[in-house]
């Protein structure tokens, strides 16, 4: 517990200090490329990156790409069909992943990944994390399910196999929370 304690101190330590270098740089620190059309290999299925790519511009210039906080994690990754899965999610609206896939429609961040994490971050959350041998992106992700402890965020992938091959285990990874919970 003061291991917690201790780190979401330092988080907000961290955090105030990003600010604080934001304020006085007054800069832009993020940008978003201009690729129109990004490939997936293990699907052979094509997506519109460039309508994606619009909505976040919009969002970041609204601020909510801003974190609140962020931590050091890993991530690991598993599919909806796992020996132990029953194909719906933890969280409401508990949706089924087998029927409806492994993306949700976010009403303020638009078609994000899903992910499970442990009690730690409340249902809802959204994260972002940049993983280059999944995505040239950051991904952006919610917190839809439960199964792992601590600081594992377990993305949500097409199958076991990808979920093995691909993913893995990243250990020491950023994850910035852009929003915690439900709330805006």
């Amino acid at each position: 517990m003061k291991e917690y304690i201790r780190s979401r101190i330092i988080m907000s330590l961290e955090f105030a200090i990003i600010i604080l270098l934001a304020l006085f740089l007054k800069k832009e620190t993020y940008t978003v490329s201009t690729l129109s059309v990004a490939k997936n290999n293990s699907l052979e299925k094509t997506l519109d990156v460039e309508i994606i790519q619009q909505n976040q511009k919009e969002l970041f210039s609204k601020g909510t790409y801003n974190p609140v906080y962020s931590f050091i994690g890993e991530l690991t990754g598993y599919a909806g069909d796992c020996p132990l899965c029953s194909g719906y999610l933890a969280c409401p609206p508990r949706t089924n992943v087998l029927k409806k896939g492994i993306y949700y429609d976010d009403k303020t961040y638009g078609k994000i990944r899903i992910v499970a994490s442990s009690r730690n971050y409340p249902c809802g959350t959204i994260l972002k994390f940049n993983v280059k041998k999944l995505s040239d992106e950051p991904i952006i992700a919610i917190v839809l399910d439960r199964g792992v402890g601590g600081n594992v965020i377990d993305l949500l992938t097409e199958s076991e196999d990808f979920a093995r091959k691909k993913v893995g285990r990243v250990r020491n990874l950023n994850f910035e929370v852009l929003r915690e919970g439900w709330k805006k």
